[in-house]
């Protein structure tokens, strides 16, 4: 059984003449330690996958089938605590809470699951000392660099041990070398079982990753 499998899944905003096809019926399915590229130029629709992916938004039509379960027309309740347990979501601008330390950061999928605290903050501890900031546990976002605040949003990512990872160009905005040893992460989670599908627009991934899929005006053109 796939992990993910999509079948007919699209995407229409508006309706009459002005609706706008983001994302067209779709068939994919994704395998368990995998990882995923998805490309495309902007506005091809790839942003509108990962989100149906993440269950960020509600398709027009087509079943999307997590782990066996039909998850397309769940309501929001429901979806959101599928995001909580079963999906890791990497966004590009990090969305840390910048009031909170970073451990605070990573504790707080936990705390949406019901974990105790100490367990908590075990877990958050030892993520973050495994993406290399287990010595900075109390800093702040704004103390960090965006390197290192990608690295917390990994780590947040993981909290609740997802199968699915999802990164939204998750390294768009760091250097070459940082990119990459966000990239080296991502083949650990994949040695160990997990699957990325990440966004990006750098082309040079395509020789890093098992598997690539290219949008273009929401239809997938390659894969």
């Amino acid at each position: 059984m796939s992990l993910i499998r999509l079948d007919g899944i699209s995407r229409v905003y508006g309706s009459g003449p002005a609706a706008v096809h983001a994302l067209r019926p779709t068939h994919l399915t994704f395998e368990e330690g995998m990882l995923v590229a998805i490309f495309g130029v902007s506005g091809s629709g790839k942003s509108t996958l990962l989100n149906m992916l993440g269950l960020l938004d509600e398709p027009t039509s087509g079943d999307y089938l997590l782990e066996g379960r039909n998850v397309a027309k769940l309501t929001d309740a429901a979806r959101s605590v599928i995001r909580c347990k079963q999906i890791g979501i990497i966004f590009q601008s990090f969305n840390l809470f910048p009031h909170f330390s970073i451990l605070e950061n990573v504790c707080m999928p936990m705390r949406f699951a019901g974990v105790e605290r100490h367990e908590m903050k075990a877990r958050a501890s030892e993520l973050l000392t495994r993406v290399g900031l287990g010595d900075r546990l109390a800093h702040s976002p704004s103390q960090l660099s965006g390197g290192q605040c990608q690295r917390v949003a990994i780590a947040r990512a993981l909290a609740n041990s997802p199968s699915v990872i999802l990164a939204d160009e998750p390294t768009g905005n760091l250097d070459e070398k940082t990119g990459n040893e966000i990239l080296a992460i991502f083949h650990e989670l994949v040695d160990e079982g997990h699957t990325v599908i990440m966004v990006t627009h750098n082309a040079e991934y395509e020789k890093e990753v098992q598997r690539i899929i290219e949008l273009h005006d929401g239809n997938v053109v390659r894969q």
